[in-house]
């Protein structure tokens, strides 16, 4: 059976952490047009305060991607990992894994926060949006509303 992942990574600092960058930062997308793509592969799109948020796509290998598929039957179990623990801000236990049916599809979204190892440096955050789907799907299914949101935002103060 088909799996198509599409991973959305935003990272800022805390110069997007209100105002004008903020809302700029706010309005980007949580899912995207997928491009044609080879079995066993994700799209990934990477927005950074850096270039004022411009998605920049790419293609990873599934294996390279950070959630864990796996079929059961008839159902695909949908798992993020989360790397680094480090970088996780307080909330409460991790939801269990997802067990999509084939023409389902899932939003999972997790936020990080990380600070330099000494300190020096302030503050930075990334948001991981992990869309994926079971079977055969178009490729502006992303742009709609997910069958099943799964949201592991913690606060990042």
């Amino acid at each position: 059976m088909e799996i198509t992942v599409q991973w959305v990574r935003t990272s800022w600092t805390k110069r997007s952490r209100g105002g004008e960058a903020a809302a700029r930062r706010n309005a980007v997308p949580v899912g995207f047009v997928l491009p044609r793509l080879p079995p066993g592969v994700a799209h990934v799109v990477r927005m950074s305060e850096d270039d004022g948020f411009e998605p920049r796509s790419e293609q990873k290998e599934l294996r390279e991607i950070g959630v864990r598929l796996r079929e059961e039957g008839d159902r695909l179990r949908v798992f993020p990992r989360v790397e680094p623990l480090f970088g996780l801000p307080p909330r409460p236990r991790r939801p269990p894994a997802v067990r999509l049916l084939p023409g389902q599809w899932v939003r999972w979204q997790l936020n990080h926060r990380f600070s330099s190892m000494a300190g020096i440096r302030d503050w930075s955050y990334r948001l991981d949006t992990f869309n994926v789907a079971y079977g055969p799907v178009d490729g502006e299914v992303f742009l709609s509303e997910p069958g099943m949101v799964v949201d592991e935002r913690g606060p990042v103060r």
